[in-house]
Parts: structure tokens; sequence; C-alpha cells
């Protein structure tokens, strides 16, 4: 195995909220890591995300000015970077910044021109991604195989997640 990102080893898992995207993630990054892989995870939000309680030191440092905070200890390293009113790092500028890995998970950035897999419950009353987006290479859903379905695109059963486990592994071989 190597031990570097890859663009093509980079892929994103997109849909609605409550989807199941973080279930079906948490699920594939415990398998993976079992079975030696490097996975990382970029997994992106709209809110404001409190890391720490703001009494804490580098809560007080980051509040003082501090452009990045790092905490580290014998068991995390964590660096935090305010952003001071400056644009959102790409999703690039950030893959650059983590550590090498052999597979990248990438939560959210629905925009992004990465292959994607799509979370799709039709329960939920969106609608699905993968029509509009070139991006999606596969689908996983409750529901049925729908009739018209694009060239390239497998329909995965979401309930059947040691199946979309097989379909990742198959997808990147690099990562067996």
């Amino acid at each position: 195995m190597q031990n570097e990102t890859r663009p093509g080893n980079v892929l994103g898992v997109v849909g609605w909220s409550g989807s199941g995207k973080t279930t079906l993630l948490e699920y594939l990054v415990a398998q993976l890591a079992a079975r030696g892989v490097r996975v990382n995870v970029v997994k992106h939000s709209h809110h404001d995300i409190p890391l720490e309680p703001p009494h804490k030191d580098s809560a007080r440092l980051r509040m003082a000015g501090a452009a990045e905070v790092m905490i580290a200890s014998p068991f995390r390293v964590a660096i935090m970077r305010e952003l001071h009113g400056a644009a959102e790092p790409s999703l690039p500028e950030h893959l650059q910044r983590l550590a090498a890995a052999d597979l990248t998970l990438v939560e959210g950035y629905k925009w992004e021109p990465i292959p994607k897999l799509e979370v799709h419950r039709p329960a939920l009353g969106q609608p699905a991604l993968y029509p509009d987006d070139p991006d999606i290479v596969a689908v996983a859903s409750d529901a049925a195989r729908p009739a018209q379905l694009r060239a390239g695109v497998e329909w995965l059963n979401l309930n059947d997640q040691a199946g979309i486990l097989d379909w990742l592994e198959r997808r990147l071989p690099k990562v067996r």
C-alpha cells in the first residue's frame, strides 16, 4: 500500500441532511481501518464549530488574535485556524494539509468536481443529486434502482453496508 493521498484516492460522500452519510462513513472508516487502510476524512459544515470551551487556553489564544493554534498531546493533535473574515479555504487546500493516507473520504462539498457516492433516501422528500451531477459515480439508496440511470452510475443498497464496502474496495483497488 502506498501511503500518499492522490486525486484517485479521494471520494466524496454527498446527500441531504439525515440521509445517513455519517453512519455509512463511520462503518466504512472502521472496516477499512481494521484492514490496515489509512483513511482520512474531511467533513464540511455550514455552521460554526465550537471545538473547545471558551475558557480553555487554546480558545483564549485564538480569541486574542492567533492565526492558528495547535493543540498537541500524546493522544491527538488539532490545528485550529481562525479565518478572521478571509475566504474559506478550498477543498484542495484542505487536502494538502492532511497527512498521507491511502484514501480520503470527503463528506459534503457537493459542488466539488471529485468522484462522489450519493446517499439518497427518497423518504426525506429531497431530490436525488445524481441526475444533475456528472461526478456522482454511485448512489447508495434504500429505494429500488430507477429504470433510467445514467451510464456509469452504480446503484447500491444502502441497507447493505458490506456491499458498499465491497464496491469501494473494487473501485479503489489501490486501497487493498
